[in-house]
């Protein structure tokens, strides 16, 4: 995958620390400030928090990365992709994306609430096969 120029794509400047940003969360999937930011200074020493703050930031806004709220958890990052819901295992903690037709779960709310709704956010939780 060429990152570089996906980050282009999105505006984004390909800097070298976008770029292992990008790698990381391609290789590890749904992470968290802090295991992004101990990853990081494998390769940037002196990096600081603020600047991953600064950078997971700048690629939400520009639809690069996705921020996903897990309950009671840290939130988590990931780069976007098609819509779809997370997996999340109360005794590992770990997370697996799931394509979830919430399609009726949506017109159930919008009938309900009359709210006009433009996102959803689903997070399911149990204990996944390893655990059990």
């Amino acid at each position: 995958m060429d990152y570089a120029l996906t980050l282009k794509k999105h505006n984004l400047k390909a800097t070298p620390q976008r770029l292992k940003i990008v790698d990381i969360l391609y290789k590890n999937g749904h992470l968290n400030i802090d295991q992004l930011y101990e990853l990081l200074l494998k390769k940037f020493p002196s990096l600081s928090l603020a600047t991953i703050y600064k950078n997971i930031n700048t690629m939400c806004k520009k639809l690069f990365l996705q921020e996903v709220k897990i309950p009671h958890q840290k939130n988590v990052y990931e780069l976007s992709k098609n819509e779809h819901s997370h997996l999340v295992c109360s005794k590992c903690s770990s997370i697996i994306d799931i394509d979830l037709d919430t399609s009726k779960i949506l017109a159930q709310a919008k009938s309900i609430s009359n709210y006009k709704l433009y996102e959803s956010s689903i997070v399911l939780s149990g204990i996944c096969p390893k655990c059990t």
